[in-house]
């Protein structure tokens, strides 16, 4: 074999053995799919944990850049339960992980598959994609899917989730049941008219992470307009008495909350995070009755400003106060002042 001959076919081959470490593992069974990028070994590494709260929309950077710097390099996983792997690439481009994974478990017996539970076990990151929070619940919800989710909470490795998948992260959860596939998104008006609006559905504690006790999330904030919304799931949990307190984090579109293992939580992005506490139960909160709910606190915080989610106390950002009086938001800015997302 010629010189130059010889030399093109170890460079192919050499070309081909690194394409193939580089692309795409695919396993699936009749039920989930997983879709693995880079090194096919699992790499065990010490991690950072962390909590990576985003709002939607357009997938931030620095967010995804948190979580891969506290997974000591190791294998960063992503669950959807419908989709394709289009995260892997994304985030091998930002990241210098080990391998980057996307699981998708569509329904409950893919859940219950010993593959699923054990690759959750073994991933340094988790992140929950966007979606649909009704099928997390549905899909996922006692399950051993769930007892992973938390089980990588206490084994201190970053979590994190955007908009449907940060909606199940907190102690209570809008889970969406009501809402048909394709159609609109329960809205603050109809909440706020009729707090027992069939579709305000709630459940509770799918993940248990303490730093998010008596806690409600909200996505998509100002962009969808949902503050009215929010404060009706605020006001039905208290009305249930499934809380003594309650709080809720809300987070606008391209925005993040990057919550440490302490508490101490940090927003990034081009938006805004909304902290919210109740002060007090409803006064009406009842079927085909327009809310009236008074005495909510609120702390806006744009990129950069930091909140202690322990003490529920930051001196950044904007402070004021909430009531709805027979469905009608009021605030205590004034009229046009910035940081707001309050339903007209």
């Amino acid at each position: 074999m010629k010189r130059s001959s010889f030399l093109f076919h170890l460079v192919s081959a050499g070309l081909l053995t690194h394409a193939f470490l580089l692309c795409s593992a695919f396993a699936d069974s009749p039920h989930y799919k997983y879709f693995r990028a880079g090194n096919p070994t699992d790499l065990q590494s010490k991690t950072q944990g962390g909590f990576a709260l985003m709002g939607g929309g357009e997938d931030l950077d620095r967010a995804f850049q948190w979580m891969c710097e506290r997974t000591g390099g190791g294998d960063f996983l992503v669950l959807r339960a419908s989709g394709d792997d289009a995260y892997n690439p994304y985030i091998q481009g930002l990241c210098h992980v080990n391998s980057v994974s996307t699981l998708v478990i569509p329904d409950r017996v893919a859940a219950s598959d010993p593959f699923v539970a054990t690759t959750i076990r073994n991933a340094e990151a988790v992140f929950i994609a966007g979606g649909d929070q009704a099928n997390y619940i549905n899909f996922w919800m006692g399950t051993p899917v769930q007892q992973a989710l938390n089980e990588a909470i206490v084994r201190n490795i970053p979590f994190g989730g955007t908009s449907a998948g940060l909606a199940v992260q907190g102690e209570f959860v809008y889970s969406a049941q009501g809402d048909a596939p394709d159609g609109p998104a329960l809205s603050s008006p109809e909440t706020l008219s009729n707090p027992f609006n069939p579709r305000v559905t709630i459940v509770h504690q799918f993940v248990d992470n303490p730093l998010l006790k008596d806690v409600i999330t909200d996505t998509h904030f100002s962009a969808r307009d949902r503050m009215g919304r929010t404060l009706v799931f605020m006001a039905r949990i208290l009305q249930g008495r499934r809380a003594r307190h309650v709080r809720d984090i809300a987070v606008d579109q391209r925005t993040a909350v990057l919550l440490e293992p302490d508490g101490m939580a940090t927003v990034v992005g081009a938006g805004s995070a909304y902290f919210l506490q109740a002060t007090q139960a409803p006064e009406t909160c009842k079927a085909n009755t327009p809310l009236t709910f008074r005495g909510v606190d609120v702390r806006t915080l744009r990129a950069d400003e930091r909140f202690n989610v322990r003490q529920w106390s930051s001196s950044e950002g904007v402070f004021y106060t909430l009531s709805v009086e027979s469905g009608a938001i009021h605030s205590t800015l004034p009229k046009g002042a910035a940081y707001t997302s309050i339903s007209k």
